[in-house]
């Protein structure tokens, strides 16, 4: 069976039909082509797929399209302004907080989420944020490092 959606991806309407059964990371890339969203375990461990759904970081591969239904998805390319880098995007390159690059989209996800609802976290609540998110090779000191930074250079402190 098919439903028809509607939601808003990345500040824009999104009318679509969908299979009952496809989830919404398989929409976002396969549908709508936005490949910024890593398809990692499928089974909700690695977090590479995460997004925002209404605010609140999710992993897609667990959320079936159609209940997205009125609601707002961000995927990492959502949170580049103008054709430029967001600040946590541009200060994950700055501090070194990837290597081979493919968890990244799911912890700056989890890094925004975070830092929207607290500008100022510690070491503690960052980690705790991104602690749905694997990393398999860089560890995660440079990634909160990144985090902190951010929050630093939006002027919100960092304790």
């Amino acid at each position: 069976m098919q439903h028809i959606i509607n939601f808003t991806l990345n500040g824009e309407k999104v009318e679509a039909l969908v299979k009952d059964n496809l989830t919404l990371l398989d929409f976002i890339r396969g549908t709508i082509g936005l490949t910024g969203t890593k398809k990692g375990c499928e089974e909700g461990e690695c977090g590479a797929c995460t997004v925002l759904l209404n605010g609140k970081p999710v992993n897609s591969c667990l959320v079936i399209a159609r209940e997205v239904e009125g609601k707002d998805v961000i995927t990492v390319e959502g949170i580049a302004q103008n054709g430029q880098l967001s600040p946590l995007q541009r200060q994950f390159i700055d501090k070194w907080a990837l290597q081979c690059g493919y968890c990244t989209p799911g912890m700056i996800m989890s890094a925004k989420a975070l830092l929207d609802a607290n500008p100022n976290p510690t070491e503690d609540e960052i980690r705790d944020a991104i602690a749905g998110n694997l990393c398999r090779c860089t560890g995660y000191a440079k990634i909160v490092e990144a985090i902190q930074a951010t929050a630093k250079e939006m002027d919100w402190g960092v304790k």
